[in-house]
């Protein structure tokens, strides 16, 4: 039995493959809903899509302790209701979060400002505040995502090369490498809501995709947030088979800054995951899916 604290992309990744190797695993959750960060639909469907492949969720809990007994762990935690909740296990896999590893690379030697968190900081063309050092990746601000580092990487040598390259941090996706893929773009529609942006959501589940039939992949669904007045997309959320692939479908859209009718009215190749994005555009642009 595998006790896994934090219920964010890396303990739901592991989670699944000790899941998948015959282990029991347990995930538990300080927030109220898993993946946290991302948008609540594709933390309600992964939830779903997991739990049927047997692993146990303990959402709203607060882990107080964790012991190791010799012969296994012992993790305390306290529920919704604040009440003392005991999980016993073989292991307990701590997964709450990253830190920027900083330590011991000497940034004091040169005066290297870094924040409370331990994060470098830099300025808008990742310069920190010694003009000729620069600072890139997990260690400053922003998602830590190897293909984030490397579109800042190649930033800073453009910039240092007299060019005038620039990224939109909002335009950089996340997956989760779970089965099924998670992956997202853009604003969640909480975001959105809070930001008190006018928008429509078109969705199509996978269960409706003729490839997702074909392959038994049927867990999940596409979602795409539009502008309620140009129908600019705004942000695509995708749970299934092969989303990490079909979010770049996506990014591309938006970096065109694409309207949902113009996805929609482009071909795409039948059967294929892909054409779930048009029908969730279909959806978006006055509810026309084909399939749904």
């Amino acid at each position: 039995h595998l006790i896994i604290i934090g219920g964010g992309v890396i303990g739901l990744e592991l989670g699944q493959v000790y899941r998948r190797l015959g282990a029991q695993v347990s995930v538990i959750e300080y927030m109220p809903k898993i993946i946290p960060g991302m948008d609540a639909m594709l933390s309600k469907e992964l939830q779903k899509s997991l739990k049927k492949q047997g692993l146990k969720f303990f959402v709203n809990h607060k882990v107080t302790s964790v012991t190791n007994t010799g012969e296994g762990v012992k993790v305390t935690a306290d529920n919704k209701k604040g009440e003392e909740v005991v999980f016993e296990g073989d292991y307990t896999l701590v997964s709450v979060g990253r830190v920027p590893f900083t330590k011991g690379l000497g940034l004091n030697n040169v005066g290297i400002k870094t924040t409370q968190r331990g994060q470098i900081e830099t300025n808008s063309h990742l310069q920190t505040n010694i003009d000729n050092i620069y600072a890139i990746g997990d260690v400053v601000k922003g998602a830590m995502l190897a293909h984030k580092a490397e579109e800042e990487g190649t930033m800073v040598a453009e910039l240092i090369a007299g060019e005038k390259p620039h990224i939109d941090y909002n335009l950089i996706p996340g997956v989760v490498y779970t089965w099924p893929e998670v992956a997202a773009v853009g604003k969640t529609e909480e975001q959105l809501k809070k930001e008190g942006v006018a928008y429509k959501s078109g969705s199509f589940n996978m269960r409706a995709l003729g490839r997702a039939r074909a392959s038994m992949d049927t867990d999940g669904q596409v979602k795409v947030l539009a502008d309620a007045v140009t129908d600019e997309i705004l942000g695509v959320h995708m749970i299934g088979a092969r989303a990490a692939d079909m979010i770049a479908e996506a990014v591309v859209a938006m970096e065109f800054r694409a309207s949902a009718e113009d996805v929609s009215r482009m071909s795409h190749a039948h059967p294929t995951y892909t054409e779930a994005i048009k029908e969730a555009c279909l959806a978006a642009t006055a509810d026309r899916a084909i399939h749904a």
